[in-house]
């Protein structure tokens, strides 16, 4: 009865709501659930070739954490309950905003870094103030991350950019690869704020509030380093070990993971390859109108017509850029995030299949009695608590974030047709306009002939 009671005391601390939650615009129903789900992704998902050349990007091995440290917590707002249902069904009623801007360059003797402003204004009880604003560096990003990991190991954490996202000599300092990363991390900050379980973490409240003195104190309160690498040794042991009985649903989740990464990555290499070759396009029309002008100065009966196709080129040329900003600021970000979504999923199933590869082993040791038999009994009673919880936080999370993942690229892909559609029509319209104003010049040329 203990353990049943501890058990239920979790599965209504950690389980994030299975709604869709604020995270993203749009609509339309999640993909199917657990059974076929794989089937249907294979079928819904783009059948690209497995030989496209690799895009050359990098991403951060993510560490093992600590499976033992799973405790789930209750959120500290006495308005939980509302706050949850605010996210799902009010998005109007936030109550927690947060932005990320003005990154600054930081040079010392040993190390220079850049730090990013974070303005979180919020209306709950447990705040002290209304408006807070500190400063943080990506490595600070990385510890709130790794603590979300360690508190929730199966919810299922939005990803940060990667450290290095280009092979070769990067510029880190560049003023692109610094926006592109405050974005990111922007969104990362908001995924979080938006999810009903981790907008009430602790540490993520530090993170918001914190000037920098407190926040390193508080990085040194957790445990130390050789209590970090025994857990880490556990936790290691136990995924060599393997899962003898995972359950079929997380067969099938498994399944679906696996798949969608390939996908989802061959997706992001041909999108990352549109957009350069779009670029190159791009780059060499500039350079085509200029000509026509020249041209036109040494062919004095062209000199109207020449003109005319080096005006039509500059207005394509232009509609270009801004299909091109569409593609980059809009496609490209949310594919790409999805790419590190699915390297996110592999880890938070790595780490449910820990937690019960543990149980496991306790469960076999107490079958042939290696140890102390009342002791493995109390530590096997936990254990189902802890796998039952997981397990239950996954399931609900997995919805939430199907649902949130399917308006996000049905979102970026609606809007990239619609980019499409505008960018054709105002080009064929300017040729259009082009070769009317040609049929006319003709008409009256004729006419002038004929009189």
């Amino acid at each position: 009865m203990e353990g049943e009671h501890r058990a239920s005391q979790a599965r209504s601390s950690d389980l994030p709501s299975g709604g869709g939650g604020a995270e993203s615009p749009g609509g339309g129903a999640p993909f199917a659930g657990s059974s076929g789900s794989s089937t249907l992704l294979q079928a819904d998902v783009l059948d690209l070739e497995e030989d496209e050349d690799d895009l050359e990007v990098f991403s951060k091995d993510a560490s093992l954490m600590d499976m033992n440290s799973f405790s789930p917590m209750m959120p500290t707002s006495p308005l939980s309950m509302i706050n949850q249902i605010k996210f799902e069904d009010e998005t109007d009623l936030k109550d927690l905003f947060i932005t990320v801007d003005a990154p600054e360059s930081h040079v010392t003797t040993i190390e220079t870094f850049i730090t990013y402003r974070i303005i979180t204004k919020t209306s709950r009880g447990e705040f002290d103030s209304s408006e807070f604003e500190v400063r943080r560096r990506y490595q600070d990003f990385l510890w709130l991350k790794g603590k979300l990991e360690e508190v929730h190991p199966t919810l299922i954490i939005p990803p940060l950019p990667e450290k290095f996202i280009v092979k070769g000599m990067v510029d880190r300092f560049n003023d692109d690869f610094i926006e592109t990363r405050r974005k990111a991390l922007h969104k990362f900050l908001n995924r979080i704020a938006d999810h009903p379980t981790l907008t009430f973490n602790e540490d993520f409240k530090i993170f918001l509030t914190a000037q920098a003195w407190e926040l390193s104190s508080h990085k040194k309160q957790g445990p130390g380093l050789l209590s970090r690498m025994g857990q880490t040794v556990r936790a290691v042991a136990s995924s060599m070990r393997g899962v003898k009985n995972r359950p079929e649903e997380f067969m099938e989740m498994n399944n679906f993971i696996e798949i969608f990464s390939q996908k989802i990555n061959l997706i992001d290499k041909i999108s990352q390859r549109i957009y350069k070759e779009e670029r190159d396009y791009f780059d060499e029309m500039k350079e085509y109108g200029p000509i026509h002008i020249l041209w036109s100065a040494s062919e004095e009966d062209l000199v109207d017509t020449l003109r005319g196709v080096a005006s039509c080129i500059d207005k394509c040329c232009k509609a270009t850029e801004k299909r091109m900003s569409g593609l980059s600021e809009v496609l490209l970000p949310v594919v790409h995030e999805y790419v590190l979504y699915s390297e996110m999923l592999m880890g938070v199933m790595k780490r449910r299949d820990q937690i019960q590869a543990e149980l496991d082993s306790k469960v076999e040791a107490l079958t042939y009695k290696k140890g102390d038999t009342d002791l493995l009994t109390e530590e096997i009673g936990k254990l189902e608590d802890k796998v039952e919880c997981a397990n239950n936080a996954l399931k609900a999370d997995w919805e939430r974030w199907k649902l949130n993942m399917q308006n996000d690229i049905k979102s970026a892909f609606t809007d990239m047709a619609e980019e499409n559609i505008h960018y054709y029509e105002q080009c064929l319209a300017t040729w259009e306009s082009f070769l009317t104003s040609q049929t006319d010049l003709h008409l009256e040329e004729d006419s002038e002939d004929k009189l």
